[in-house]
């Protein structure tokens, strides 16, 4: 255990953070450039006496638990929680939970995309970063909560407006099929998340075709490689669907394209042009 590196990574981290990154007042008379040391070990439910010694470079070793409070508090990067368990002489393990930090990178790419609708998604299926196309085909997603941004919720407890699953999708048994075997396979990879085992439980208790597949244990998904989206205002949009994995974030991208000269095609130039007005409702 390295305690004075630890002790400066602990502490420049806490500087780069404000009270409204964290939902914490401001208050007056502030003069710590970040959260104070007492917000921090509030948010990582520690005493404000032991995160003060891990600072200081007086404290002993913290437990694994410990690190993913305070991980999880500093909001720090998947590589940042890493190197703060190797800095404790703790070697990380598994997450505490799905990644939902998407590389800036892969934002930009979104947006180079103006043809394509393309998403993000999280192990669990949240919708975690997307463009503008995709929100004129879909939804737009930024005015949802986080809770309704998540696709299996959404497919098995809705909404379901007008009797359309999953915004009138062609393969939305084949979604909701697959997708119970993608959160399977999530909760092995992060048994103690809480967020993991409430989806789960609301899953199981508001859905009987949720509990019936998740019932069968299977963890092997077939790709959709097209699917056709009811659209309320241009119709049928059939694109075709290619997934790419982002394995250090256990994220992927989903890119929607149409093949070119088609009446898809138009419908998708089209919603580029309105985006998530809708047109069949009078102004």
């Amino acid at each position: 255990m390295d305690r004075q590196e630890l002790a400066d990574f602990l502490r420049s981290r806490r500087e780069r953070i404000t009270p409204a990154d964290v939902g914490l007042p401001a208050g007056p008379r502030r003069r710590t450039p970040g959260l104070r040391r007492e917000e921090v070990a509030q948010l990582a439910y520690i005493s404000t006496e032991y995160y003060t010694r891990l600072e200081q470079a007086r404290a002993p070793r913290p437990s694994g638990e410990v690190l993913v409070q305070i991980a999880r508090a500093l909001r720090l990067s998947d590589a940042e929680r890493d190197h703060l368990h190797h800095l404790a002489g703790t070697p990380p393990g598994l997450p505490p939970g799905p990644s939902r930090e998407v590389r800036q990178s892969i934002v930009d790419l979104l947006h180079r995309l103006p043809q394509a609708a393309a998403i993000v998604t999280s192990a669990t299926c949240e919708v975690i970063a997307w463009n503008d196309l995709a929100a004129a085909l879909m939804e737009d997603f930024s005015a949802l909560s986080r809770r309704d941004r998540n696709l299996i919720r959404r497919a098995f407890l809705g909404p379901h407006p007008e009797g359309r699953r999953l915004y009138g999708v062609s393969d939305g048994e084949e979604f909701a099929h697959s997708s119970v075997q993608q959160l399977r396979a999530a909760s092995a990879r992060y048994p103690d998340d809480p967020e993991v085992r409430g989806l789960i439980g609301e899953l199981l208790s508001g859905s009987e075709e949720f509990a019936r597949l998740w019932a069968a244990h299977d963890v092997t998904a077939r790709p959709t490689l097209c699917k056709s989206f009811d659209h309320p205002v241009v119709g049928f949009v059939t694109v075709n669907c290619d997934v790419l994995d982002i394995a250090d974030r256990d994220q992927r991208v989903v890119i929607y394209t149409a093949t070119p000269g088609t009446p898809s095609e138009e419908a998708l130039r089209l919603l580029s042009v309105v985006g998530t007005q809708r047109l069949d409702v009078p102004g």
